[in-house]
């Protein structure tokens, strides 16, 4: 019964892999305009669905994310000649990142600083436009760096880890 359970909250506790980039450039879509929402217009309530988004698909991929759901149940299908599969944990890993600054933002606009958590969420913005309107993610190039330093250990992404095998993807595309 136990393993029963743990296979449960480890399935449900993944992130998917691979990734259709059509979803996650859709996710990076909302990202942008709810950041922008705080950033440019003042509205810090925003900051309450956005630091939720990036810390529930980190936890569980698109499973318990509003947003997340909309990319893939609804935007991705729509538009499968597009579809362009990427390795998933580079993308959990910007998801991270996007944890840090949105919950940045959200602990300095809660202390009083709304001006610093309008400057952290507008770096937000910028990096989620990156993937947005021209597919380049930051967060992944970083994760890719720390791959090269031995800082993510290869089997992590073994994707990204080996060349031949994203060329392969590459190819029969």
């Amino acid at each position: 019964m136990a393993s029963d359970e743990s296979t449960r909250s480890s399935s449900f506790f993944s992130f998917p892999n691979p990734v259709n980039d059509v979803a996650a450039r859709t996710v990076a879509s909302g990202a942008v305009l709810m950041a922008l929402a705080v950033a440019v217009l003042g509205w810090g309530w925003v900051l309450v669905p956005l630091t939720y988004g990036f810390v529930a698909r980190v936890l569980a991929g698109p499973r318990i994310s509003p947003l997340g759901q909309f990319a893939t149940k609804v935007v991705a299908p729509r538009l499968p000649q597009y579809e362009k599969l990427m390795p998933g944990p580079p993308k959990r890993f910007a998801q991270g990142i996007g944890v840090a600054f949105s919950v940045t933002a959200s602990v300095l606009w809660l202390a009083g600083a709304p001006t610093a958590a309008r400057i952290v969420v507008g770096m937000l913005a910028g990096a989620a436009f990156l993937e947005a309107a021209f597919g380049f993610c930051l967060g992944c190039k970083v994760f890719g760096l720390l791959m090269k330093a031995g800082v993510i250990p290869e089997d992590v992404c073994e994707d990204c880890a080996d060349i031949s095998r994203r060329l392969e993807v590459a190819t029969r595309a």
